[in-house]
């Protein structure tokens, strides 16, 4: 399929015209209990370990940014804590699996080394048969979020890579290729270049889950942000297809905003308009579930029709 690139379109100009579509239905919040007065956002979507489904979340203090990434299972339509599961120092949780391996990653943070009284951050990765044997294998560059990993048709691994800096300004993706994933390397991810026409200086997106498709092509479900004039954050859930072999990819499009789905807290006042795309589950109707962090304080889901399955074989 040939992969259609336009040029770059704005956050407001996705969402004038993601306004003209479709909307999605049945959204929903997701209860979770167990944690005490913290919140839990920025979820996956449900995940199987050993027979069971669960779902990874942050799980924050409401004036704080230290988090710890923890594992819900569903009883009766409320999440709690799974028993006896590692709990993980970490922000922003992420699945896949490669190699038949659960493969965890997340935000680590820590002490800058250069500015006083501020965090650094990375991406690092956990790998295992089950959650309860997952491993470290592999810290990301520092200053990295959003770095994801997929397991190709043919095996070998995609990098979708978010520099910041010199190189990517507020937040750009970068893409590349390797043969394992005993080839990702600092290395690899720092060259990777990056993606044409998406953001333009004053906006920023990034990576949140990678669905490699039966076509061979990979659906990127992402989150593209801007600052408004006051300041206050927007960021938008969206998605877009890539062709590993070609670097040919389609243009973003938005799949939900925020008023889609249902009332509720925020952490800031600047943070009331922040939807951070957590994970899909891809359903035999031709719908799929968005789970979502919502205003940097809750979880929630919302169906939406699957924005990949044009892209299938």
């Amino acid at each position: 399929m040939k992969l259609i690139k336009s040029d770059i379109k704005t956050c407001s100009e996705l969402r004038a015209e993601y306004e003209k579509k479709e909307k999605p239905g049945l959204p929903e919040k997701i209860l979770i209990e167990g944690v005490g007065c913290r919140d839990v956002y920025n979820i996956t979507a449900p995940f199987d370990d050993d027979g069971q489904l669960i779902i990874a979340g942050r799980v924050e203090a409401r004036e704080s940014e230290q988090s710890e990434v923890r594992f819900f299972i569903e009883s009766e339509n409320v999440w709690a804590p799974r028993e006896g599961t590692p709990v993980f120092q970490l922000q922003d949780p992420f699945v896949t699996r490669i190699s038949g391996e659960i493969i965890l990653g997340g935000v680590e943070t820590f002490p800058h080394p250069t500015i006083e009284s501020a965090l650094g951050w990375r991406t690092v990765f956990y790998k295992g048969s089950t959650i309860h044997t997952l491993e470290d294998f592999f810290k990301g560059p520092d200053g990295m979020k959003d770095l994801r990993i997929a397991e190709l048709l043919d095996g070998s691994i995609a990098i979708f890579t978010r520099p910041q800096g010199e190189k990517g300004g507020r937040g750009k993706i970068g893409f590349t290729v390797v043969p394992s994933l005993n080839d990702l390397t600092l290395e690899a991810i720092e060259n990777a270049p990056l993606l044409e026409n998406q953001f333009t200086d004053e906006e920023w997106g990034g990576a949140n889950e990678l669905h490699v498709l039966s076509s061979g092509l990979v659906g990127v479900l992402g989150h593209i942000a801007c600052f408004d004039e006051l300041g206050d954050r927007h960021y938008y859930p969206m998605f877009f297809v890539m062709d590993p072999k070609t670097g040919e990819h389609s243009d973003i499009e938005l799949i939900a905003v925020r008023n889609d789905f249902l009332p509720g807290a925020s952490k800031r006042p600047d943070l009331v308009d922040v939807v951070f795309s957590g994970g899909l589950v891809r359903k035999e109707d031709g719908t799929a579930d968005l789970y979502a962090g919502i205003s940097d304080a809750e979880a929630h889901k919302l169906t939406i029709q699957d924005p990949f399955l044009p892209y299938e074989r």
